[in-house]
């Protein structure tokens, strides 16, 4: 069976990694973790005391981590980028819906007067 949208969504959102786990995934200190969730940068989920990572946080962390270590950005300029990167996905899932919805408005248009061509004739 094939999964719908909201499950993937929800699936890559569903916490499961400790941090000792992410921080062995990516060769980093668990500090780093710390430091990036105290500066907003990251936010897993707690239960009780433990901090858990989902898919989402990783691919969070992965481009933190390439921007700080590949590209040099400071984690003031990863703040900035990571907001304006939400902000381009926020606009774009906009878009989306508002052509998804003129796409609409113009095939009912289309279909109104093809019928009334058809019936008219009659």
């Amino acid at each position: 069976m094939k999964k719908s949208q909201k499950d993937k969504t929800e699936e890559k959102s569903r916490p499961l990694f400790v941090i000792s786990v992410v921080a062995e995934m990516f060769h980093i200190h668990p500090q780093t973790l710390r430091l990036y969730e105290r500066e907003g940068l990251l936010h897993p989920q707690r239960v009780g005391r433990a901090r858990l990572y989902s898919q989402d946080d990783l691919e969070r962390l992965r481009m933190i981590l390439e921007l700080t270590k590949e590209l040099g950005v400071n984690r003031a300029g990863v703040d900035i980028i990571m907001r304006m990167r939400h902000r381009l996905n926020a606009l774009q899932h906009e878009m989306e819906e508002m052509m998804s919805f003129l796409e609409r408005d113009i095939r009912d248009d289309f279909e109104e007067r093809i019928r009334r061509m058809f019936f008219e004739e009659e």
